[in-house]
């Protein structure tokens, strides 16, 4: 059996994440593995018979995942101008760049974590079409953290950042300072929950609310979770898809 919640797992939020899985297991009624796996593949994780819950991305459940998973939940974090259940990108640059407006860096190296993430491709990009441009200068870090370094370092001029994981950045990572948002894009459905063809997905939901409702304040603080939404898959499969990155698209040290 496999169980991990690896989108949000950093070692200040470790803790938070275990206990989190601990009140999860203790009302399941069948065996359960007793710690988060962390590390390994996350696609053959995803898409194993053995699930019983992960966390996947918005853009990779609508693109390959849908109908090889189910889902349980969208958890609700408190996210500014985000309904439940929902999030954002907020699209940032160095503090000392004058450039103000997101068309001003249409040209710009500018950071993405991965082609099938929601929050740093498809969403800037989907704002960006919206408002007549693109980001036309991509360049790949591997991860969001990566991405908010890159601009800070001056390894590239701009990057969209999960809503989520620029809170945890703001309160961790000392090179935030160097930082600044420019905006933030349309909400779009939060990375959900999923579990394996053959579960109780509603059953299971009913767990994993319970279980966010029983964590001690500090672990629901450290995570900024406050409940789950149960948000369809038609909602998911709605957001539009941007065209890729080239393939020849350079690659970040």
């Amino acid at each position: 059996m496999i169980a991990s919640l690896p989108m949000y797992d950093r070692p200040e939020t470790r803790a938070a994440n275990d206990a989190l899985w601990a009140g999860i297991r203790a009302q399941l009624s069948e065996a359960a593995p007793p710690t988060l796996t962390r590390g390994g593949d996350l696609w053959k994780q995803w898409q194993n018979p053995d699930l019983i819950l992960s966390q996947t991305c918005g853009y990779p459940y609508r693109s390959r995942l849908h109908g090889q998973v189910q889902l349980v939940g969208s958890p609700v974090h408190d996210l500014p101008g985000c309904p439940p259940g929902h999030y954002n990108s907020v699209i940032i640059a160095r503090v000392d760049d004058p450039r103000a407006d997101p068309t001003d860096f249409a040209d710009a190296p500018f950071a993405y974590n991965e082609a099938l993430s929601q929050s740093g491709w498809a969403a800037p990009q989907n704002y960006a079409a919206a408002h007549g441009f693109r980001f036309c200068n991509p360049v790949q870090s591997g991860g969001h953290i990566a991405s908010a370094r890159a601009v800070a370092e001056g390894r590239a001029d701009i990057a969209a950042i999960d809503a989520l994981t620029w809170l945890l950045i703001t309160r961790h990572d000392a090179f935030a300072a160097g930082l600044r948002e420019i905006t933030r894009t349309p909400p779009t459905p939060i990375l959900p929950y999923i579990t394996a063809h053959g579960r109780d997905a509603d059953a299971l939901a009913g767990v994993v609310s319970s279980a966010i409702a029983a964590l001690p304040a500090l672990h629901r603080e450290t995570l900024a979770l406050t409940g789950l939404a149960r948000i369809p898959a038609a909602h998911y499969l709605s957001v539009p898809n941007p065209p890729p990155p080239a393939p020849d698209t350079p690659v970040l040290d």
